[in-house]
């Protein structure tokens, strides 16, 4: 592997300029960061926030920690908050899950939706075996597309010109979305994620819309040939939403999956750090050490609330991605918001 390899395979985990020096700290913060990275850079900007803030009232800081309940309250609110938390995303985690546990009439069911599928991609591609991983998936759909696009061109020669010019719009519009989804994963890094995003961000609505337009008013105009380029290129369309729909359920399945995991993972820590810091509190076991130039009782705070906003740390990274790929890939349904 080569050093470029190298450092676009390290783009999920920080926001390293593309080769054209450009940088999107929003686009890897939504959607291309590694959400473990994602995590550690909310959390660090969480714990500098609360060490500079505290810095500005130094000598009150001791006097909450001495003279009032307010801090060892707000960490008995955040250590119910833990627990609470905890149990709603596994709660959700389990109602996922509940999908794949059901009677074997759906399984036979969901098993023959899935070798029809198959079947209809085998044919429409002229291959012995259908693609089983999202790239390869991707690869097929888009020399499919491109292919049906240039046979409708073919059929369409000599007709009317103003017909003509318009087929040939629609057309380079078609053949150049297939040409990005191609160069698109040659180029990938960073992880399977990378890969589901280029077929989820293609917005095929306009396309299978321009398509079915085009079938019902240009009838007369097409020959026969032309009508049935027509409706394979539309039949291909609709196969790659099909798949780019379910591109979202193995995502979400994954993500939401994963998410509980972590989850799991990091709240035990921080119900226990949590609730040793309040427990010292109430026994003035306050440390005596200085770290990072900062004072003991600063630096204690600071550290007990970041570690104890860790949990809600997590939700918000993975979320931000679960509801930023919801927003972008809502055009499933006949009618698309657009925001």
């Amino acid at each position: 592997m080569s050093f470029a390899d190298d450092i676009d395979g390290l783009r999920s985990w920080a926001p390293i300029p593309t080769g054209d020096g450009g940088i999107s700290l929003g686009r890897w913060l939504l959607l291309e960061g590694n959400r473990y990275a994602v995590t550690g850079a909310l959390l660090t900007v969480t714990f500098v926030s609360i060490l500079t803030i505290g810095s500005v009232w130094t000598f009150e800081m001791h006097r909450l920690l001495v003279e009032t309940q307010a801090v060892q309250t707000l960490l008995t609110t955040f250590l119910s908050g833990i627990i609470l938390l905890v149990s709603i995303v596994v709660s959700i985690n389990s109602i996922i899950l509940s999908y794949d546990i059901t009677h074997v009439s759906d399984q036979q069911d969901r098993i023959e939706g899935m070798m029809s599928f198959w079947r209809t991609l085998s044919k429409i591609s002229d291959a012995d075996e259908s693609p089983t991983d999202p790239n390869t998936f991707l690869q097929v759909m888009a020399d499919v597309i491109r292919r049906k696009a240039r046979e409708l061109e073919e059929s369409t020669r000599g007709s009317e010109e103003t017909f003509t010019r318009e087929i040939q719009e629609y057309l380079d519009q078609i053949v150049g979305t297939a040409e990005h989804i191609e160069n698109s994963l040659t180029n990938v890094r960073g992880g399977k994620f990378g890969v589901l995003w280029i077929g989820l961000e293609m917005d095929y609505g306009p396309l299978m819309s321009r398509s079915r337009r085009l079938k019902a008013t240009d009838e007369d105009v097409l020959s026969d040939s032309g009508d049935d380029n027509v409706e394979e290129l539309l039949q291909a369309l609709e196969l790659f939403a099909t798949g780019r729909e379910y591109f979202k359920t193995l995502y979400y399945n994954q993500e939401i999956s994963e998410l509980s995991r972590t989850l799991l993972v990091v709240s035990l820590p921080a119900i226990v750090v949590t609730a040793s810091t309040i427990l010292a509190i109430n026994a003035q076991l306050l440390p005596e050490m200085w770290m990072f130039g900062m004072p003991p009782l600063l630096t204690f705070v600071s550290i007990s609330f970041a570690v104890a906003l860790s949990p809600f740390i997590v939700l918000t990274a993975y979320m931000l991605r679960v509801a930023t790929v919801a927003q972008r890939t809502n055009g499933a349904g006949p009618f698309v918001l657009r925001s």
